[in-house]
């Protein structure tokens, strides 16, 4: 008999993260009670009501089996969880890896390395897996934004927040992780580069007859220092007065030479002397004008120690007290964060 009701093929986007927080918390929880089945069940119980780190142990595996209040949803794929849930098991997963890596590193210094070595082999790896698994939990649970950057769909991942324009309402909507900042007039928002950064794709898309912003903003163009442009023909035409007044320096030199050799062949003295060559010209012209005929290297403020940062500003002439306030800056890590950034840029251009 056919099936009336059509079932997912996949999976919500989400339902991975949760099912491997439960799964490892289930394999923290079972490790425990497998360290714990030596022992009697009242003096094991005696000794976790008197340890305060077994009692933040048995939350932290409470909410990574369980998990409160998560659920997979689409409009939220990278945040099925609570936005209190991620930062407990954030938390709780930074304070179990601080302690295991430091039970490890001072087990490992006090007994040598052959005996740790002897250790993680008797214990079957446990000493390094529990580090382990404590930092994953803190990598899945990490900042991220609301979603991956579809620009069209008009959605826009920079950092760790998310922007949503839609193009009918003209409205823009602004999350940050899973906590929604607010909803804007797309055409109150603009996007700001500070520290002299211009936005090359979307002003490139502006000023190209014809240009699509999507195609600037996807091009090689990127962040470059606000610098006007060489004067290449003002440097022509001094590199040229340079080498004429340099040609009348060296006749001004053959004259007197001549001058010279005419008076001591009066005088009598005529002396064997090479004829004065003209001075080899200077090429400092035509460095400084090959210099200036070469493409600009990108000088901008990127780098590791100082990374490029956009401003998100609001501009709301009718909302008294919120001119020019800024709704969000961050700093561009990645290329992925860069070409948002500018594919933002164009949109919010378009929407005013």
């Amino acid at each position: 008999m056919a099936r009336t009701k059509q079932t997912r093929a996949n999976a919500a986007p989400g339902a991975g993260m949760i099912f491997a927080l439960r799964a490892i918390g289930l394999v923290i929880f079972a490790r425990w009670l497998f360290s714990m089945s030596n022992m009697d069940v009242l003096t094991a119980l005696s000794a976790m009501a008197s340890s305060p780190w077994a009692c933040i142990n048995l939350v932290f595996l409470f909410l990574l089996i369980f998990l409160p209040g998560a659920r997979a949803r689409v409009e939220r794929p990278f945040h099925p969880l609570p936005q209190w849930l991620r930062q407990a098991l954030r938390l709780f997963a930074f304070l179990g890896f601080l302690f295991a890596a430091w039970s490890v590193g001072a087990f490992a210094w006090t007994a040598g390395l052959r005996r740790a070595a002897h250790a993680v082999a008797a214990t079957n790896g446990w000493l390094l897996a529990a580090p382990a698994l404590y930092a994953a939990v803190l990598w899945i649970c990490r900042p991220r934004a609301l979603w991956r950057t579809n620009t069209g769909a008009r959605r826009f991942a920079i950092g760790r927040y998310a922007i949503s324009i839609d193009n009918v309402t003209r409205t823009a909507v602004v999350w940050m992780e899973s906590r929604k900042l607010g909803q804007y007039d797309a055409r109150e928002l603009s996007v700001r580069w500070p520290g002299g950064v211009i936005d090359g794709g979307s002003r490139a898309a502006k000023e190209t007859p014809g240009g699509d912003a999507k195609d600037a903003a996807g091009s090689g163009l990127g962040a470059v220092p606000v610098a006007a442009a060489p004067d290449i023909q003002a440097q022509r035409d001094a590199a040229f007065d340079t080498r004429e007044a340099q040609t009348d320096a060296n006749q001004d030199n053959h004259v007197g030479a001549d001058t010279d050799a005419a008076a001591r062949g009066v005088d009598g003295q005529h002396t064997a002397e090479p004829p004065a060559t003209a001075p080899v010209a200077s090429r400092e012209p035509a460095i400084a004008r090959a210099t200036s005929m070469a493409p600009p290297r990108h000088t901008g403020p990127g780098g590791w120690l100082r990374r490029p940062k956009i401003e998100l500003m609001w501009d709301s002439p009718a909302a008294a007290g919120h001119n020019r306030q800024t709704v969000f800056r961050v700093s561009l890590v990645s290329e992925g964060d860069r070409t948002a950034a500018r594919a933002l840029d164009a949109s919010l251009r378009q929407a005013g």
